[in-house]
Formats: structure tokens, C-alpha cells, sequence
């Protein structure tokens, strides 16, 4: 399937939505829960939040395509989000695939679901050459879902001064 419009996208049992100004609430209350940010480097306050929101929501205007909301696919209230985004590491510039969602959903396959769909889109939609990811050395869970979505190991790195596990997946 080849996608146009990145504002949306569907899985099997997630619903996707394009990051907009509106969802600050919901980015706040991921900000403020220590079980989502425990590997995204913590809790973070309202002006960092703030900052997060207009960074992404550039990424959407400059890339035309970047962080998306997740809901069950019937609906209902955001059970996390993913993002398909630029970042740059060792000086060179990648597109990341991330994900995190809140505990109640975890160990369900949502986040190899959700990884998995945005890989593809890389490939398909966007004819990305490559896509990384990025966890904590020691989260093995992320670790495992980084590899069912495709991508392998390549090394440890330095992100933001924090120490990183980088996979990637090459795509052509």
C-alpha cells in the first residue's frame, strides 16, 4: 500500500493521528507520567512540553510527516504515540522510528505493531534508504521490539548525551 497522506494510517488494532496543536493535553499528561518517560529521559515540565510540541509540529511542516497519536482503532482515549522523525547522530542525519505508550498497554505487541506500520511507511511512502532506532542499552523489551520490527543492531552511541543502543534497517 502506498500512502499520500500521512495524517492518518491505521494497524491491525491501533488508529493513527497526525500531531496537532490540540493535542497538548495529551502530550502533558505523557510528559507527567514517570511509567512512559522512565526511558525517554523523565518527566518533563510545561515548558518542555511546550518545546516538545512546537518541535514536532514543525517536523510536520518542514517533513510532512513525524509524530502521530495512537488510539484503539474503535476509538477512545490516546494509548500513546509514534513517530517517524529526523534526528541526527554522529553528525548524520537519519529518520528515527519510536513509540511509547502508557503502562496499561504494554507487553501487548502494540509497539511491534505500530513500529512495524511506520517502517513500512519509510519504505513505501516516504522511499527512505534507511531507518533507525534508538533505546536504552539495557531495555530489552524496546531492544526486542526495534528487532520484530526489522532492524538490527549497530552500535552503542552517544544521543542528547545519553547513552543509546542505535538499530537501523536499511530499505532498498
Amino acid at each position: 500500500m502506498i500512502e499520500t497522506d500521512l495524517d492518518t494510517f491505521t494497524t491491525e488494532r491501533l488508529r493513527a493521528e497526525r500531531l496537532t496543536a490540540a493535542h497538548l493535553p495529551e502530550i502533558r499528561r505523557m510528559h507527567r507520567d514517570p511509567a512512559v518517560m522512565a526511558q525517554l529521559g523523565g518527566v518533563r515540565d510545561e515548558e518542555q512540553t511546550a518545546a516538545y510540541l512546537q518541535r514536532n509540529l514543525r517536523h510536520w511542516a518542514m517533513h510532512g510527516f513525524g509524530l502521530w497519536i495512537l488510539r484503539e482503532r474503535d476509538g477512545g482515549d490516546p494509548v500513546g504515540r509514534a513517530v517517524l522523525r529526523h534526528l541526527t547522530i554522529d553528525d548524520v542525519d537519519d529518520v528515527e522510528v519510536g513509540y511509547a505508550f502508557y503502562q496499561a498497554y504494554w507487553g501487548h505487541g502494540l509497539a511491534t505493531e505500530v513500529a512495524t506500520r511506520c517502517v513500512g511507511i519509510a519504505a513505501r511512502a516516504l522511499n527512505l534508504t534507511s531507518v533507525v532506532g534508538l533505546t536504552d542499552p539495557a531495555n530489552r523489551a524496546s531492544r526486542h521490539v526495534l528487532e520484530k520490527a526489522g532492524l538490527t543492531y549497530e552500535r552503542d552511541c552517544l544521543h542528547e548525551g545519553h547513552p543509546s543502543a542505535l538499530f537501523r534497517k536499511v530499505l532498498t
